[in-house]
């Protein structure tokens, strides 16, 4: 008689990959908890022991600044431009462009808001390494820089592609700048035609 085969064990996750799993199991807890999400709910949210957590994060404080870091990285954003046809309109590789920032910015700032909200504050330590614009930001500048492809521009595309992505910025601001927001498509019309009609362009 045979014996039962053996079941099995799926391959140990590397430190790397269970640092990523859990952190994208907290992510969206912390949107909608913010720093009051406990190890329990992370968890359980993870499928692992309590214990877990902090074999891999010293604290919830370090685990909720790699949250922060992962939320500003932008490579699904980039993703996203990347696979932007080339043969579409500047145009609507533009808007395509404007879309992505946008989500970029609602999400990092959905997840730092809730944060701040209820009393995070980085180490600061955490906050003097990452001083000044996120790296996710700049690598969406370049992409976007790359849209405009052989457009017979007035300026360097890269140039063109941050003064673009500020008035996405400042079109997502909300408060002060007015409670109804410019679509992705207009924002880009006025980009590339200006604010004056017909023959005053």
């Amino acid at each position: 008689m045979s014996e039962e085969p053996r079941r099995r064990r799926a391959p140990a996750m590397s430190p790397e990959d269970r640092r990523e799993a859990i952190v994208q199991a907290t992510l969206p807890l912390v949107v909608k908890a913010g720093a009051n999400v406990t190890t329990s709910q992370i968890a359980a949210a993870a499928g692992i022991a309590e214990g877990t957590v902090f074999r891999v994060f010293k604290d919830k404080a370090e685990l909720l600044d790699a949250c922060v870091q992962r939320a500003l990285r932008s490579d699904e954003e980039i993703a996203l431009l990347q696979a932007i046809p080339s043969d579409v309109s500047l145009e609507e590789r533009l808007t395509a462009g404007v879309e992505a920032f946008s989500g970029y910015l609602d999400r990092m700032w959905g997840l730092i808001g809730t944060l701040r909200e209820s009393g995070y504050h980085p180490h600061d330590g955490e906050h003097q390494k990452h001083k000044g614009p996120p790296i996710g930001m700049q690598q969406l500048s370049d992409a976007v820089a790359d849209l405009f492809g052989d457009a017979d521009l007035r300026v360097d595309a890269h140039l063109a592609a941050r003064m673009l992505l500020g008035a996405v910025f400042t079109n997502r601001m909300g408060a002060g700048f007015g409670e109804t927001a410019a679509a992705p498509a207009d924002i880009v019309e006025l980009f590339l035609h200006g604010a004056l009609k017909g023959g005053d362009r």
